[in-house]
C-alpha cells in the first residue's frame, strides 16, 4: 500500500483498520507502505500513533524514478508518481520477501485477508478478479488498435479487464521475468505514441491481461467512486462482499466531509480514524 501526505492517507488508515478488524489473527499481518522520503518521518509517527502494535515497514519511492514515464491521463489524480509506484514493489521490497497483496488506499476490507492470501496462483504471477464482460477495447485508443505491431501483443491470449487496486502477486516470478522493465517499455511506447489515456492501469493489462489467475469477485468490489469524470454514486456488484473498493473520482472521505455522501460512503465511515484531525486540504 502506498501513504501520500494528503486526503489519501485517511483512506490508508481506514483499510488498515478495516484489515485489522477483520483479520482472525491480526498479529499475523506484516504491512509494508511505500511513501515519498521527505514525508517518511511525519507518516510514520502517524502510522506509529494510530497503530501502536502494528507491524509494519515503510519504504522510499523516489518519483523521479518513475517521473519521465507518465504521461497526462483523463484525472489528475491518476498522474501522480505514487500511483505508479506498485510497478517497483519487487525492486523495494527486501527479497525475502516472496508474496504480497497489494491494495489500493481507497478501499475497505470486510472479510479475513488471510482467504485472498491463501490463494493459489499456480503458474501465475499475479492474481486478481477478472471482469471479461468489460468492453476491453476501451482501455485504449484507435491509434493502438489500428497498429498490428501494438495490437498483436494480445495475440493467442484471451484478455480481460482486472483492476489493478487489488492484487495478489509472486514478488520471485516478478523479479525473475522482471516484469518492472516489461511495464516500463510500454509506458515508454505510451510516451511516443499515445496509446491509453487512463494512468498506470494500461500497461497491467498489456503485460498481464490473459495471463491471470481470477480470483473471486467478492474480493473487489470496484468503481463505488463512480467513473473518472463525474464520480457518482454506484451500488455494489451482485453476489458476496469481501472488499469495497472506490476506484473512480469520487472517494467517500469527500463525500462525507461535504455531506453528500453515497449510501455506501457509509459502510467506510466507522474505519476514519482520522476524520477529526485537520490535517489536510482538499485541493
Amino acid at each position: 500500500m502506498t501513504l501520500d501526505y494528503s486526503p489519501y492517507l485517511r483512506g490508508s488508515i481506514a483499510a488498515v483498520l478495516s484489515v485489522l478488524q477483520h483479520s482472525t489473527c491480526p498479529e499475523n499481518t506484516v504491512f509494508h507502505f511505500l511513501a515519498t522520503p521527505h514525508h517518511h518521518p511525519h507518516l510514520h509517527k502517524t502510522i506509529q500513533s494510530t497503530f501502536p502494535y502494528l507491524h509494519f515497514h515503510l519504504y522510499p519511492f523516489d518519483p523521479t524514478t518513475v517521473n519521465h514515464l507518465i504521461s497526462s491521463s483523463i484525472r489528475h489524480a491518476l498522474d501522480q508518481p505514487l500511483n505508479y509506484a506498485r510497478i517497483y514493489l519487487a525492486d523495494l521490497l527486501p527479497t525475502a520477501i516472496t508474496r504480497i497483496i497489494y491494495l489500493d488506499s481507497d478501499l475497505i476490507v470486510v472479510d479475513d485477508i488471510s482467504n485472498l492470501w491463501k490463494i493459489n496462483l499456480n503458474s501465475h504471477v499475479l492474481g486478481a478478479p477478472e471482469y471479461c464482460h468489460a468492453n476491453f477495447s476501451h482501455y485504449f485508443t484507435n491509434k493502438f488498435w489500428s497498429n498490428h505491431f501494438f495490437s498483436s501483443t494480445f495475440k493467442n491470449r484471451n484478455p480481460c479487464y482486472f483492476n489493478t487496486g487489488v492484487m495478489v502477486i509472486d514478488l520471485i516470478k516478478w523479479r525473475e521475468f522482471n516484469f518492472t522493465k516489461k511495464l516500463e517499455y510500454w509506458m515508454r511506447i505510451q510516451k511516443r505514441h499515445r496509446i491509453y489515456e487512463l494512468g498506470s492501469l494500461p500497461p497491467f493489462l498489456l503485460v498481464f491481461a490473459g495471463n491471470v489467475e481470477g480470483v473471486e469477485h467478492r474480493w473487489n468490489q470496484h468503481g463505488l467512486g463512480g467513473d473518472n469524470i463525474e464520480g457518482l454514486c454506484r451500488d455494489l456488484h451482485p453476489g458476496p462482499v469481501s472488499l469495497l473498493h472506490w476506484s473512480g473520482k469520487g472517494k467517500p472521505w469527500l463525500r462525507l466531509d461535504a455531506k453528500r455522501a453515497c449510501t455506501l460512503d457509509n459502510m467506510w465511515a466507522p474505519y476514519d480514524l482520522l476524520r477529526h484531525q485537520s490535517l489536510f486540504s482538499d485541493s
